[in-house]
C-alpha cells in the first residue's frame, strides 16, 4: 500500500470516527439551527482531534435544504422533530485530507428512513460495480448513478458524483478542470495514473433527492 493511501484511510477511519462520536453525543437534535450543529460539530473535532482546519466548506443541511447541490448556500433552517438531515464535512489530518458525508433522520418517517438506506446502499453497490473496471471514464460512472438513483426510486441530485482528492483546489466546479470529478464532461479514465504513474484516489459522493416530498439524503466517502 502507497504511504499517500494509507494516509487518506487514516484519515478517512479519524473522519470516521468524528461522525460517531456526532452521534454519541446526540448533536443532531430538533430546535438546532443548521449553523448551530454546524458550529458544535466543529467545537467536537477541535477537541478530539485538534482540527481547525477544512479543505471545503463545512455543510449541515435539513429538511428542504436536502434538495441543494453542494454550491448552493440556502437559508438557515431549523431542525424539526420530524427531519432529515445530511453533514458533509471535509476535515483536514495531518496534512491529508478527508471528505466524509452521512444522512440522519429524526422521528420515524418511512420514506426519510428509506432514502437514509438507499444512498448508502447505493454508494457500496456502486463501489462495487466501479472494482469490476480496468477502464471507466468520469462521464460514464455518472450516467450509471443517474441510472442507479431512478432504479431505486430517487433522482441524482448532485452535479457531480465524486472527484479526486489530492493537493490541489476543487472546492469549485471548473468547467477546464472537469477531469476532477465524476462529471458528464470527464471522458477521461477515472483508473488511470497521474502525469507522474502515481495512482490516483478518488472520493464517491450519493446524492438522492425526492423533490416532490423535498427530501435529500447524502453518502461519501473514499472510493477505494
Amino acid at each position: 500500500m502507497s504511504e499517500v493511501k494509507a494516509r487518506l484511510l487514516e484519515a478517512e477511519n479519524k473522519a470516521s470516527k468524528l461522525f460517531s462520536a456526532i452521534e454519541e453525543q446526540n448533536i443532531i437534535l430538533p430546535g438546532k439551527t443548521e449553523k448551530q450543529v454546524n458550529m458544535e460539530v466543529f467545537e467536537l473535532a477541535k477537541d478530539l482531534f485538534g482540527i481547525d482546519k477544512y479543505w471545503h466548506k463545512r455543510i449541515v443541511r435539513a429538511g428542504k435544504n436536502t434538495l441543494y447541490p453542494y454550491d448552493a448556500n440556502p437559508p438557515n433552517l431549523t431542525l424539526t422533530n420530524d427531519d432529515i438531515v445530511f453533514l458533509d464535512f471535509g476535515p483536514i489530518f495531518d496534512d491529508y485530507e478527508a471528505d466524509f458525508g452521512r444522512t440522519y433522520v429524526i422521528g420515524n418517517d418511512q420514506k426519510k428512513i428509506s432514502l437514509k438506506h438507499d444512498v448508502e446502499d447505493a454508494w457500496y453497490e456502486a463501489h462495487e460495480w466501479f472494482l469490476q473496471h480496468t477502464y471507466i471514464t468520469g462521464s460514464d460512472f455518472y450516467k450509471y448513478l443517474k441510472i442507479l438513483a431512478q432504479r431505486l426510486g430517487w433522482e441524482f441530485g448532485g452535479e457531480i458524483g465524486g472527484h479526486l482528492i489530492g493537493q490541489f483546489p476543487h472546492e469549485r466546479i471548473d468547467p477546464n478542470q472537469s477531469q476532477l470529478y465524476v462529471h458528464p464532461d470527464n471522458h477521461n479514465d477515472m483508473i488511470a495514473r497521474d502525469s507522474s504513474g502515481n495512482m490516483r484516489h478518488w472520493i464517491l459522493e450519493i446524492h438522492f433527492v425526492d423533490r416532490q416530498n423535498q427530501i435529500g439524503g447524502f453518502f461519501e466517502q473514499l472510493l477505494i
